[in-house]
């Protein structure tokens, strides 16, 4: 069978495709596959390694009659129609838990950067505009006994959560689903997340993007925060109003963000955020270990050999449809 892979991809993994007997077409030339060459190439594929750059929609279904898998190159899959793929009988995987702890690495380490001025030292250093040691000079917030506040405490939310326990902090968290274990072991407290903005010194954003939390964090939720707060998004750009955000720095409200995703994804060179002082940033480097990024293509082919072989694959993303819409609700494994 034939398989289309949008980017080149860490590792050789591909390999176990073409033992098996797959035509294997990779995409070869710097940034996302051209949509329109994306849908040629589907037209006559079994199965599509996708990155979440790629759209998968009704367009390019309706145009794939072969495609059975769609096995997307991320734990997130917001960039998929899955009502689409349901209807069309397309099974669609994510990479789950290989890539839960380094993103909750990045995620720390963009708050303790942010927290400790660390990019406006490297820049002050660099330029020589270093003379000597000064009380007053780059003072940030102390983390160790600070308040951090999970939003969405699904795998990577709760890695970022465990990792406070050296630095001794208070955990509060919002999520749909109760979390036992961290409440057990971490003294972490289930609360609304009106209250996790309110208290938190440091808030840390781990929920999926769709409808319901598209803009989550804006001028209204912004305004709860403390005004020495903290915000880090290691989750997806769309999160945020970006609009919203640099606003309320520029007010004041929040003492400084620490960004791995934005939106649009790459942000506009004249962004205003990409010059803020204020603003820590990093290239959507979440998942950016050697280690991380080949077991997520060892699982992504591991998913389309899984379908293509006629079996369940090991990672699905489980779509129910409503009755009353054509919308989906997700479920991952």
């Amino acid at each position: 069978m034939r398989v289309v892979v949008t980017r080149r991809l860490p590792g050789d993994s591909l390999q176990a495709l073409r033992a098996r007997g797959h035509e294997t077409w990779v995409y070869d030339e710097p940034g996302p596959i051209p949509a329109s060459l994306l849908r040629e190439e589907v037209r006559s594929a079994h199965g599509l390694l996708a990155m979440l750059t790629d759209r998968v929609d009704w367009a390019l279904l309706e145009d794939a009659p072969s495609l059975q898998v769609v096995a997307n190159y991320a734990v997130g899959f917001d960039n998929i129609d899955l009502a689409a793929c349901h209807a069309k009988g397309v099974v669609v995987s994510n990479t789950p838990d290989v890539l839960t702890n380094a993103t909750a690495d990045l995620a720390w380490a963009l708050l303790l950067a942010s927290a400790r001025r660390i990019p406006e030292g490297d820049a002050l250093t660099r330029d020589g505009d270093f003379t000597g040691w000064d009380p007053r000079m780059l003072l940030g917030r102390t983390v160790h006994g600070a308040t951090l506040g999970i939003v969405g405490a699904g795998r990577i939310g709760q890695a970022v959560a465990r990792r406070s326990v050296g630095f001794g902090m208070r955990v509060l968290y919002a999520s749909p689903r109760q979390w036992h274990e961290g409440e057990q072991n971490l003294g972490a407290s289930a609360v609304s997340l009106e209250t996790l903005l309110k208290e938190s010194d440091f808030v840390s954003l781990h929920a999926p993007l769709n409808e319901s939390t598209r803009h989550l964090i804006r001028k209204e939720t912004l305004s709860l925060m403390k005004p020495n707060a903290i915000l880090v998004n290691t989750a997806r750009g769309g999160l945020i109003c970006e609009a919203d955000l640099l606003e309320a720095l520029e007010a004041g409200f929040l003492l400084g963000a620490a960004l791995d995703v934005f939106d649009p994804e790459p942000p506009s060179p004249n962004s205003p955020l990409l010059r803020h002082p204020l603003v820590t940033l990093s290239p959507h480097l979440g998942s950016a270990t050697v280690q991380a990024r080949e077991a997520m293509a060892d699982l992504a082919v591991k998913n389309i050999l899984a379908v293509l072989a006629g079996e369940a694959p090991p990672t699905p993303v489980q779509a129910t449809l409503s009755p009353r819409t054509s919308g989906t609700t997700t479920t991952r494994r």
